[in-house]
């Protein structure tokens, strides 16, 4: 056992007896992930009923943005998926006119993506929506409330990045 875990605070009955009965469900990571779930399952169905995007589409048009055209590579790096999955999402976004496709003028064998006039009112449907969801969520929380919960989210996530380096490490 470590030893911060030989000095962490006792658990709250509840959360004891949910651990001592299910103690993965009872874990912050997996608590976090259900809150992290629930959401992502929220804003899928938003952005379906609002632009009419898949999952992974909406990814894309977020990404895009309002920023310049961006190579398929780049963006497949900023959302974290394989180029494959990115290409064929891009071609039912360019076949709906809400993404163009152009050759790099410095690099003829790398593809441009950007969004297209109805691409950008798609994005705007997204942040609209999520500012909403966002500021739904924090409707509860007082501003020294917030401010502590993020710091407590930016040392987690730190912690979780070191974790998953020594993963990595690990092979």
């Amino acid at each position: 056992m470590t030893e911060k875990l030989k000095t962490a605070k006792a658990l709250p009955p509840a959360i004891a007896v949910d651990a001592e009965q299910a103690p993965i469900t009872a874990m912050l990571s997996s608590r976090l992930m259900v809150v992290a779930n629930l959401l992502k399952r929220g804003a899928i169905l938003r952005y379906k009923r609002l632009a009419g995007l898949s999952s992974v589409e909406f990814g894309l048009v977020a990404s895009l943005g309002r920023r310049p055209p961006m190579s398929v590579v780049r963006l497949a790096e900023a959302v974290g998926m394989d180029k494959g999955q990115i290409s064929r999402a891009l071609a039912e976004l360019v076949a709906r006119k809400l993404v163009a496709k152009a050759i790099n003028p410095r690099d003829n064998r790398e593809t441009l993506v950007s969004l297209t006039k109805a691409g950008l009112a798609a994005h705007d449907a997204i942040v609209a929506g999520a500012q909403e969801r966002n500021r739904r969520l924090l409707e509860q929380l007082d501003p020294q409330d917030l401010e502590v919960l993020l710091g407590h989210i930016d040392r987690l996530t730190a912690t979780a990045a070191e974790m998953l380096a020594d993963e990595k490490e690990l092979g």
